[in-house]
């Protein structure tokens, strides 16, 4: 099965890397996730415009963004819509290390929010 969301251009990646800058060596940085590989699968990603309100760092080798999707963070499956932005591979982080670091820490507010284009997709 494959994951479905939406993918960021890759011209405003580069942006957003500027704005926000890596706290850890692997940079992500490039996905808001709908439905991952496991999830029984809902209907495709649409376009979208969604909007960066906060972040997270753990201090422990992971950090992500929070996105809003029309006019909520929470994922239809209980989770929150991020973008994985970077992580530390050395310390044995995952992107979907994300999930559980949002849960157990909650998310910080960006001083405003940041609106950015959504392109569906899906990968594996």
């Amino acid at each position: 099965m494959k994951a479905t969301g939406w993918k960021l251009d890759r011209f405003l990646r580069v942006r957003l890397l500027e704005r926000f800058p890596p706290a850890w060596p692997d940079v992500i940085a490039d996905h808001v996730t709908l439905t991952p590989p496991k999830a029984r699968q809902e209907a495709p990603a649409t376009a979208e415009e969604g909007s960066i309100v906060g972040h997270v760092n753990d201090g422990e080798g992971l950090q992500a963004l929070v996105v809003e999707i029309r006019g909520t963070t929470a994922r239809p499956d209980g989770g929150t819509y991020h973008i994985t932005w970077s992580i530390d591979r050395a310390r044995g982080r995952e992107p979907k290390d994300s999930n559980d670091v949002l849960a157990r820490l909650g998310w910080n507010p960006v001083d405003a929010p940041i609106t950015i284009p959504l392109v569906p997709a899906s990968w594996p």
